[in-house]
């Protein structure tokens, strides 16, 4: 893979396994961003979960991809990412988020090599578990030209993991002037089908069509491993993948009380919001 060797670095652990509603998950990663971009907050890596089941879209993702009737029905959250990319149904799964500086040579440079930095600590972790991942190096592999994907995991970008061609980890990152996001998801159990539940489709066949083109794309842990994983075991593994491969020290902590204060504000004038949700 052409490995890097990188200058040894301290940066937090945030260990979240108590599942939190996704307007909370996603003001906390745009405060981790504000305060690095602001030096107050320390480069991080953050594992969490979600509880009740999100549907988060891409920041510029039209609303109209959503169901609301359907999505209230199975008593769902909407949330809008501060990240691109399409839709993704939170739940059941370990939740990343990388929080740093431009300047840090882990996700230094544009999108794509900051993508292939991380899914290195990505692909780690899989291999770790027994799970026989790789990267995306095509661009747009399963694109149809003049084609529209609500779904994040029926596209897997470059540098996303696969196994055997289906997904398996979705991934968007956001790069400000002084910080950069990158969050993912890996689905451990469930039925990877389920988000078109909550999707608008022009009709039933539609929506059965693309529910058997996103089996056929995506997969979970339990479906690869044959045995449910826990979110504690998966989590261990993606941290000393981020250990290994990219030379971090890792410290646990916790979120500061500026963070707090910032992710409140933020979930209350923004993430909880129809005005940011329901934007585009």
């Amino acid at each position: 893979m052409g490995e890097t060797v990188f200058p040894r670095a301290r940066w937090r652990l945030l260990w979240q396994p108590e599942p939190l509603p996704g307007p909370w998950n996603m003001a906390v990663d745009e405060a981790l961003l504000q305060g690095v971009m602001d030096g107050t907050s320390p480069p991080t890596l953050r594992l969490y979960a979600w509880a009740p089941p999100a549907l988060s879209l891409g920041v510029h993702q039209a609303f109209a991809d959503v169901d609301p009737a359907r999505l209230a029905a199975r008593g769902w959250d909407v949330v809008r990412r501060l990240t691109g990319g399409r839709a993704i149904l939170h739940t059941d799964e370990l939740t990343y988020a990388v929080v740093a500086p431009p300047d840090d040579p882990r996700v230094q440079g544009d999108v794509l090599a900051a993508y292939q930095r991380l899914s290195r600590a990505l692909l780690w972790a899989l291999r770790h578990l027994g799970v026989p991942a790789t990267w995306e190096t095509q661009r747009d592999a399963y694109r149809t030209q003049g084609q529209h994907h609500p779904v994040c995991f029926q596209v897997p970008a470059v540098y996303e993991i696969t196994v055997q061609g289906r997904k398996l980890v979705g991934s968007a990152q956001a790069r400000k002037l002084r910080g950069v996001l990158q969050h993912g998801t890996l689905p451990l159990t469930g039925d990877i089908t389920r988000i078109v539940d909550a999707l608008a489709f022009a009709d039933e066949t539609a929506r059965a069509q693309a529910r058997a083109k996103l089996a056929a794309r995506a997969t979970t842990l339990h479906a690869l491993l044959g045995r449910p994983v826990p979110w504690e075991e998966a989590a261990r593994a993606v941290a000393e993948g981020f250990r290994q491969t990219l030379n971090l020290e890792l410290v646990p902590a916790r979120l500061t009380p500026q963070e707090r204060r910032r992710a409140q504000t933020l979930w209350e004038t923004k993430y909880a919001t129809r005005a940011w949700t329901r934007r585009h």
